[in-house]
């Protein structure tokens, strides 16, 4: 695990998020499902969304939502990065679901946030959803897939 003074080496853009073990990652837009997608023979076929109203955003119980964070990222190549839910938002029945950042990724960061509770939770823009958490990789590539964004 990477700490904080090599963090702000590698992320100038998130210095003022760094924390002693992780990058917090502040929520930019939240949507909701508006259709359906898919995932036929390697094939992809995103949902439709519906952007939700910034700043405040009012997190219906037993509901889906996919989070954007406020800037775009680019993971070196020979580091990886796991993104963790903030301690705050597991206390408040909230929970991110998250898959692994790859050496080489650029571009927005977004992740599936869910309210397992059983009331509306009012989530600010700006706050950290998350904490990305950096590894070093040894003999690793780098992220070629559908989902790099141009620097």
């Amino acid at each position: 695990m990477i700490g904080e003074r090599e963090l702000i080496k590698l992320f100038p853009n998130f210095k003022e998020q760094v924390q002693p073990s992780g990058i917090d990652l502040p929520v930019d837009e939240i949507y909701i499902q508006s259709g359906p997608g898919a995932l036929l023979e390697n094939k992809k076929k995103l949902p439709e969304l519906e952007k939700l109203e910034p700043p405040l955003y009012l997190l219906q119980p037993k509901t889906a939502y996919l989070v954007t964070i406020d800037r775009k990222i680019k993971i070196p190549k020979g580091y990886s990065m796991l993104y963790l839910p903030r301690s705050t938002l597991l206390r408040s029945f909230i929970a991110i679901h998250t898959a692994v950042g790859d050496p080489g990724f650029y571009g927005t960061l977004k992740f599936l946030l869910y309210n397992y509770g059983e009331f509306t939770y009012t989530l600010k823009q700006g706050e950290a959803v998350a904490q990305g958490v950096v590894f070093k990789v040894k003999g690793s590539g780098e992220y070629k897939g559908s989902y790099q964004e141009l620097e």
